[in-house]
């Protein structure tokens, strides 16, 4: 694996966490336009769709053969199943809640998760045991999506 700048590591991970707010109040307009939380979905998906079958293209990836896929578990291809759940479930929730109290809702689930994940080593992640440093940590995080969506 190639060496990365530590600086673009750290960089990437909060760059993404602005596409998602960015995204959530996109497509919660998005929703109010088309009138239908689904549609506002399809729309956002299609829309990426497109954008990475342009990167795969110009790019020139490889694309597997089907017999490369066929042993794969069936869990693995799960995750557009998932990623329709978040955003359908983002923009049926940012009209009503501010952005700030919806992501910091969706951080506390994902930390959660994570921490499950990474003590158990779970689908395949680096084990990682849930130490009282890490469980301090994210009950301040928890604590601080509490504080945010406190009125």
């Amino acid at each position: 694996m190639p060496q990365v700048n530590l600086n673009w590591i750290i960089l990437l991970p909060i760059l993404a966490g602005v596409a998602v707010a960015t995204q959530t109040a996109i497509n919660g307009q998005l929703r109010v336009i088309v009138g239908s939380p689904l549609v506002a979905a399809l729309i956002s998906f299609s829309v990426g769709t497109l954008v990475l079958i342009t990167l795969v293209l110009v790019t020139r990836q490889e694309i597997p053969a089907i017999s490369q896929l066929s042993g794969t578990a069936w869990y693995k291809y799960m995750g557009g199943l998932l990623g329709v759940f978040f955003i359908t479930s983002v923009i049926v929730s940012v009209q009503r809640m501010s952005v700030a109290n919806l992501l910091a809702l969706v951080v506390t689930g994902q930390l959660v998760t994570a921490l499950l994940f990474d003590h158990f080593g779970a689908l395949g992640v680096k084990q990682s045991s849930l130490t009282l440093t890490r469980a301090l940590g994210a009950i301040a995080l928890i604590l601080g999506a509490y504080l945010i969506n406190k009125k």
